[in-house]
């Protein structure tokens, strides 16, 4: 049991963290055992406060409405939210427990017990908004392939394995391979949440506090908590880069102007400009979305809207085609209910509304950028 603890005098507080494992039934038995014998006056747990009422009612999300998380442009948000929250799912139905157990086991044992609960962790939303602001298109497109599709070495995962890797030497391994793999996500995911966590954990109130935390944390709270943190820094969201901004809004009108230019020169190369940009966009974000197998009017949608989305960085095409398909193949409580199956699966991912609706979204929009950079080299190339 004392291998999965971590016991720090700080300031005059005992803190006591327990490293778990968020599958593992024993890591729920673990916290009960260890809140009723130690009697602290503060439970941390390692979440925020949308996380907290998911716990709380997790069938909440089945109210989940498709169509206004396409307007509120909360799509790649949530696919990641999904992606890893049904890959824990996937692991613990392997164990034959429940997600999150033993955050809802502190979280009964702190009422039970009457410690001050603290949710510790910073906003979900919060942490990847600060992800997505740092990638690049290429970081994107390989942590989706890395999430979604597992690699040949992966097998089910036994107690024992999971057991195993909490111990805190075999944790610090880990963190390093992440750091190695993905430098700005674990940056971001791990050691920024290690930092917030660590001083939520200090400004708890009482003399013994227990905090819960995912194995992955342990050791970097461990060091953390002896060191100054910027909590102001650390819970907020960087604006977009400005020259991005100025970009998105140079391109459409550099395209705008040379068309123009094109028809004041001869009105067949402008019309041959003006088709080309038209022609690209429509038709690749059209086969994009029929790829994704997206009914005939959302494919239509893509087409016609394409060439006008593309010249409007407030507008997409993708978000667009998704309120069309939302609209027709409206999503059920099943398909949302089946997502920790579907969403791993390509066959079924398919035939999952829900899904296919975030999926038809983002291949629309990856179509019309594609083709708008096709569009965007002839249009520069005729013009010479």
């Amino acid at each position: 049991m004392e291998e999965h603890l971590v016991r720090l005098d700080y300031q005059g507080k005992e803190i006591i963290l327990i490293a778990t494992a968020h599958v593992l039934k024993q890591s729920a038995e673990l916290i009960k055992k260890i809140i009723r014998e130690e009697q602290p006056d503060s439970v941390c747990v390692e979440l925020d406060e949308a996380r907290y009422q998911s716990i709380l009612d997790p069938k909440a999300w089945e109210n989940t409405d498709i169509i206004k998380v396409i307007k509120s442009k909360k799509i790649g948000f949530l696919l990641a939210n999904l992606i890893l929250g049904s890959y824990q799912k996937r692991i613990a139905k392997g164990l034959d427990t429940v997600a999150g157990q033993e955050m809802l086991e502190g979280i009964n044992s702190a009422k039970e017990t009457g410690a001050q609960l603290v949710l510790a962790d910073r906003s979900i939303k919060t942490t990847f908004t600060r992800i997505w602001r740092k990638l690049n298109l290429w970081d994107k497109s390989k942590l989706l392939f890395e999430l979604l599709l597992p690699s040949e070495d992966d097998k089910e995962l036994s107690n024992e394995d999971i057991s195993n890797l909490l111990k805190t030497d075999v944790l610090a391994s880990l963190t390093e391979q992440v750091h190695e793999q993905f430098p700005k996500i674990a940056d971001i995911l791990i050691s920024e949440r290690d930092q917030y966590l660590a001083y939520k954990i200090k400004e708890a109130p009482g003399k013994k506090i227990v905090a819960i935390l995912g194995g992955a944390h342990v050791p970097g709270v461990r060091k953390e908590i002896f060191k100054t943190q910027d909590i102001a820094a650390l819970s907020s969201v960087p604006a977009k880069n400005p020259v991005s901004r100025v970009i998105a809004w140079a391109i459409p009108m550099l395209i705008i102007g040379l068309i123009i230019y094109s028809f004041i020169m001869n009105i067949a190369t402008g019309m041959r400009q003006l088709s080309s940009w038209v022609l690209w966009n429509g038709l690749l974000a059209a086969a994009f979305t029929a790829v994704s197998f997206g009914h005939p009017l959302s494919i239509l949608t893509s087409l016609v809207a394409a060439p006008f989305t593309s010249l409007n960085p407030l507008v997409a095409c993708g978000w667009l085609t998704g309120l069309v398909e939302a609209t027709i193949r409206k999503p059920t409580v099943r398909d949302i209910n089946n997502i920790p199956r579907d969403i791993f699966s390509l066959k079924h991912f398919l035939k999952n509304r829900f899904l296919k609706v975030l999926l038809i979204v983002i291949m629309a929009n990856i179509g019309s950028s594609i083709g708008s950079f096709i569009a965007g080299l002839e249009i520069i190339k005729n013009m010479f």
